[in-house]
């Protein structure tokens, strides 16, 4: 167990390609809290979480079963990737459902219990907008962009973290994340969405 223990991430995804179960329970271990928050930060709800989470290493198991994975030394930001992607096909399968819903019987008389809601339902929906046009719009990014975006504004890592995790300078990563909002801000103008990206 100790050399299991011992193994990078990397290591240790191969590993469980050539039949190691043991290597990825311990993959799982070290990256299940970080990728849960991830999908958590996203779409803001515990039980919708927990079953894009499952989805996401049931397809981490399936893609590297199949030996889709290479060893780039960036497992958790491959990881990343496909949950990123569950998210996103979550939401394309969503788009047809309305955004806001209303009550069972569709009353809109019922003006009490708007007024209940009050401005906190509508900053938690503005908030939820927000998040998923956020989220798109980091979709679209080339992936090293879209890598310093998440780190950044998901995981509210510094500059300095950002370069350790992707191994590249400080001055890569600020020149990622410079190119990232430039083309967020260019991609939201198109769109019309505003996300106070500055």
């Amino acid at each position: 167990m100790s050399t299991i223990k011992s193994m990078s991430d990397e290591q240790l995804a191969l590993s469980y390609i050539e039949g190691n179960n043991r290597a990825f329970d311990e993959l799982l271990s070290r990256n299940q809290d970080r990728v849960f928050t991830y999908i958590m930060c996203i779409v803001k709800n515990e039980d919708l979480a927990n079953d894009l989470f499952q989805e996401t290493f049931l397809k981490v198991i399936t893609k590297l079963q199949n030996r889709q994975y290479s060893d780039t030394g960036k497992l958790y930001c491959w990881i990343t990737r496909i949950a990123h992607n569950v998210i996103i096909d979550y939401y394309r399968h969503q788009k047809n459902d309305k955004v806001v819903d209303g009550p069972k019987e569709n009353d809109l008389s019922n003006i009490r219990s708007a007024a209940v809601l009050g401005d906190n339902r509508e900053t938690e929906l503005l908030n939820n907008q927000t998040m998923k046009d956020l989220v798109a719009l980091m979709n679209m990014l080339p992936e090293q962009q879209r890598t310093v975006v998440y780190m950044r504004y998901f995981q509210n890592l510094s500059f300095k973290e950002i370069a350790e995790e992707t191994q590249v300078s400080i001055n890569t990563s600020l020149g990622r994340m410079r190119y990232a909002l430039i083309n967020m801000r260019k991609l939201s103008r198109e769109y019309d969405i505003n996300l106070g990206l500055e």
